[in-house]
C-alpha cells in the first residue's frame, strides 16, 4: 500500500556527488526531473502512474514538499513542532520508495513560515525546524535516494527566512541522525559572488540551488551564470554541483514561457556545467486561470501530466534528448 510504511527493499538508487556532478550508484548522472510539490495529497494510483510516465520519458528526479498546504488541505509530513503528521510521513515514505524502484531521486524541501506553504501549524523557529529534520532523517535513513533543501528560498526576507546559523543548526541536526545525508539550502535569485563561502561553510551545503529569475532573459543568461558560479567556487578552492531545481515556470506572470524557452534553459544549464535541473510547474497566479499542477495533486485534480498545458508537455518529451544532445556537444 502506499500510503504507508511498505519498506520492503530499499536502497534501488544511492545518489552521490563527484566534483561538480552527481552520481547514481557511483556513476555520473543529470539530475532532470519536475516539481512534485503536493505530492503528499496524492492518491496511490496518482503517484505511480506519473512516476512510470516520468520515467519513461528518461527523467531521474521529482521534488516534493514535506511542508506544503494549498487550497484547504495541509499535506505536511511534519507539524509545526517537526513532529510527524499522518497519514503524509508515511506518504512521503512510500512515495520515496516508489521513486526508488524506478531509478528516481527525490528532493524533499522544507520550508518555514507562511511562504510558498501557508499553514497554520508550519514551521516557524529553529526548535521545530530541527525536530523537523530529525524525523525526516530517521524515517527515510532506508533510502539513498533523498537529499533535503533545508529551507526554500531561505534568503528572503519575509517568513521564509533561515539564518545561516540557523541552516548551520539544522544541517548538524541532519549529519547526527544520517551522516551521509545530503543537504542543500535553496536560493531565491543568483547567489551573490560573497555569499558563497556562507552557504558552504556555515551552512554546510553540498550543492548549490539557486532560483534564477523569471523573466524573458533568463533561458538566454543560464548558461553564462552557471559557468560564472563554477568559476567563483574555483577560485574558493571548491567544487561541488549546480543544481536548478526551481526555474520559472508558466502562469506565473507576464512571460509565458514556450517549450522552446524551458528547452534553451535546460539547454544551458548543462553546457554551462550544472548538475541537474527542473521543468517547474505550479497554480496559477493573479489573473491567471490555469490548473493547479503539482501544486494539487489530490484526488479529482488529475494527474500531473493530464494538468500540464500543451508547451509543457512539450517540452517534457523533448527534455532527455535535450541533454543528451547538449552532452555530446561539450
Amino acid at each position: 500500500m502506499l500510503g504507508g510504511f511498505a519498506m520492503g527493499s530499499a536502497g534501488a538508487v544511492g545518489l552521490g556527488i563527484e566534483g561538480t556532478h552527481f552520481t547514481l550508484d557511483g556513476e555520473e548522472r543529470f539530475l532532470l526531473g519536475v516539481s512534485y510539490y503536493g505530492g503528499l495529497g496524492a492518491p496511490d494510483e496518482t503517484v505511480r502512474a506519473d512516476l512510470d510516465d516520468l520515467a519513461a520519458r528518461g527523467l531521474n528526479w521529482v521534488r516534493v514538499w514535506a511542508t506544503w498546504s494549498y487550497g484547504d488541505e495541509n499535506v505536511s509530513a511534519v507539524t509545526g513542532r517537526g513532529e510527524a503528521r499522518e497519514p503524509y510521513l508515511g506518504r512521503l515514505v512510500a512515495l520515496v520508495q516508489e521513486a526508488d524502484r524506478r531509478g528516481i531521486v527525490v528532493d524533499v524541501t522544507l520550508s518555514r513560515g507562511d511562504g510558498a506553504a501557508a499553514a497554520a501549524d508550519n514551521i516557524h523557529d529553529l526548535e521545530g525546524h530541527v525536530r523537523a529534520v530529525q524525523t525526516l532523517a530517521e524515517a527515510l535513513k532506508p533510502f539513498r535516494n533523498v537529499y533535503f533543501d533545508m529551507g526554500n528560498e531561505r534568503n528572503i526576507g519575509d517568513a521564509r527566512h533561515v539564518s545561516f546559523e540557523d541552516l548551520h543548526a539544522v544541517r548538524e541536526a541532519i549529519r547526527a541522525a544520517d551522516p551521509a545525508r545530503l543537504a542543500t539550502a535553496s536560493a531565491g535569485g543568483d547567489i551573490p559572488d560573497d555569499e558563497l563561502p556562507r552557504y558552504l561553510d556555515e551552512a554546510g551545503v553540498d550543492f548549490l540551488s539557486p532560483h534564477r529569475s523569471r523573466d524573458a532573459e533568463s533561458p538566454g543568461q543560464t548558461e553564462r551564470q552557471t559557468r560564472h558560479y563554477l568559476e567563483e567556487l574555483g577560485r574558493l578552492g571548491r567544487v561541488v554541483p549546480v543544481h536548478y531545481q526551481e526555474p520559472f515556470r508558466r502562469d506565473y506572470g507576464p512571460w509565458q514561457p514556450p517549450a522552446a524557452d524551458f528547452l534553451a534553459d535546460l539547454r544551458g544549464a548543462v553546457l554551462g556545467g550544472a548538475a541537474g535541473w527542473c521543468l517547474h510547474n505550479g497554480g496559477p497566479r493573479g489573473d491567471y486561470r490555469g490548473p493547479d499542477r503539482s501544486f494539487d495533486l489530490r484526488a479529482g485534480k488529475g494527474r500531473l501530466l493530464e494538468q500540464l498545458d500543451s508547451e509543457e508537455l512539450a517540452a517534457l518529451d523533448q527534455m532527455a534528448p535535450t541533454v543528451a544532445a547538449a552532452q555530446r556537444a561539450l
